[in-house]
Protein backbone atom coordinates (compact mmCIF):
# COMPACT_ATOMS: atom_id res chain seq x y z
CA UNK A 1 0.00 0.00 0.00
CA UNK A 2 1.53 3.55 -1.07
CA UNK A 3 2.40 5.91 2.21
CA UNK A 4 1.82 9.54 1.34
CA UNK A 5 5.10 10.80 2.08
CA UNK A 6 4.65 14.77 2.30
CA UNK A 7 1.81 16.86 1.28
CA UNK A 8 4.10 20.04 0.15
CA UNK A 9 5.21 18.12 -2.93
CA UNK A 10 3.90 20.75 -5.68
CA UNK A 11 4.90 20.05 -9.43
CA UNK A 12 4.25 22.95 -11.88
CA UNK A 13 3.28 22.90 -15.64
CA UNK A 14 3.30 25.67 -18.02
CA UNK A 15 0.64 25.30 -20.92
CA UNK A 16 1.28 26.08 -24.39
CA UNK A 17 0.90 30.19 -24.15
CA UNK A 18 3.25 31.01 -21.57
CA UNK A 19 6.39 28.89 -22.49
CA UNK A 20 9.14 30.76 -23.39
CA UNK A 21 9.90 30.40 -27.25
CA UNK A 22 13.19 30.20 -28.78
CA UNK A 23 14.28 33.24 -31.15
CA UNK A 24 14.06 30.61 -34.07
CA UNK A 25 10.37 29.88 -32.94
CA UNK A 26 9.23 32.88 -32.53
CA UNK A 27 10.37 34.33 -36.08
CA UNK A 28 7.67 34.42 -38.17
CA UNK A 29 7.06 34.36 -42.17
CA UNK A 30 7.12 38.18 -43.37
CA UNK A 31 3.50 38.84 -44.21
CA UNK A 32 3.45 40.28 -47.72
CA UNK A 33 3.65 43.90 -47.09
CA UNK A 34 6.91 42.87 -44.65
CA UNK A 35 8.28 41.26 -48.24
CA UNK A 36 11.02 43.22 -49.96
CA UNK A 37 10.34 44.38 -53.40
CA UNK A 38 12.86 42.82 -56.02
CA UNK A 39 12.13 45.99 -58.31
CA UNK A 40 12.99 48.59 -56.09
CA UNK A 41 15.42 46.97 -53.12
CA UNK A 42 18.83 48.05 -52.76
CA UNK A 43 21.90 45.38 -52.96
CA UNK A 44 22.24 46.17 -49.36
CA UNK A 45 18.93 45.49 -48.21
CA UNK A 46 19.11 42.40 -50.54
CA UNK A 47 22.56 41.10 -49.45
CA UNK A 48 20.57 41.46 -46.11
CA UNK A 49 18.68 38.59 -47.20
CA UNK A 50 19.99 34.98 -45.78
CA UNK A 51 21.35 33.23 -49.02
CA UNK A 52 22.18 36.28 -51.57
CA UNK A 53 25.86 37.40 -51.46
CA UNK A 54 26.72 40.62 -53.42
CA UNK A 55 27.24 38.94 -56.92
CA UNK A 56 23.55 37.67 -56.49
CA UNK A 57 22.15 40.76 -55.31
CA UNK A 58 23.65 42.98 -58.62
CA UNK A 59 22.32 40.03 -60.83
CA UNK A 60 18.84 40.94 -59.23
CA UNK A 61 19.43 44.44 -60.05
CA UNK A 62 20.37 43.97 -63.54
CA UNK A 63 17.81 41.59 -64.25
CA UNK A 64 14.99 44.30 -63.28
CA UNK A 65 11.75 44.89 -63.82
CA UNK A 66 10.58 41.39 -62.77
CA UNK A 67 6.60 40.55 -63.37
CA UNK A 68 7.04 37.50 -60.94
CA UNK A 69 9.59 36.83 -58.10
CA UNK A 70 10.07 33.42 -60.02
CA UNK A 71 11.43 35.19 -62.86
CA UNK A 72 14.91 35.08 -60.55
CA UNK A 73 14.82 31.24 -61.85
CA UNK A 74 13.56 31.49 -65.09
CA UNK A 75 16.42 34.12 -65.71
CA UNK A 76 19.14 32.15 -64.35
CA UNK A 77 19.70 34.92 -61.66
CA UNK A 78 19.64 32.72 -58.66
CA UNK A 79 19.31 28.59 -58.22
CA UNK A 80 15.98 27.17 -57.52
CA UNK A 81 17.78 26.05 -54.37
CA UNK A 82 17.95 29.41 -53.20
CA UNK A 83 14.42 30.60 -54.14
CA UNK A 84 13.46 27.74 -51.96
CA UNK A 85 14.51 29.50 -49.21
CA UNK A 86 13.89 33.37 -49.89
CA UNK A 87 10.39 33.23 -52.02
CA UNK A 88 8.71 34.19 -48.53
CA UNK A 89 10.79 36.88 -47.95
CA UNK A 90 10.62 38.79 -51.33
CA UNK A 91 7.39 40.68 -53.42
CA UNK A 92 7.27 42.22 -56.71
CA UNK A 93 5.21 44.47 -56.82
CA UNK A 94 3.69 46.10 -59.86
CA UNK A 95 4.09 49.68 -60.78
CA UNK A 96 1.36 51.66 -60.63
CA UNK A 97 -0.50 52.75 -63.56
CA UNK A 98 -0.70 56.47 -63.74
Amino acid sequence: MPVLLSDSLQFGVQSAETTPKSAAETKKTPSKTDRLDINTASAKDLKAIRGINETQAKKIIEGRPYKRRNELISKKIIPQETFDKIKEQITVKQASKG
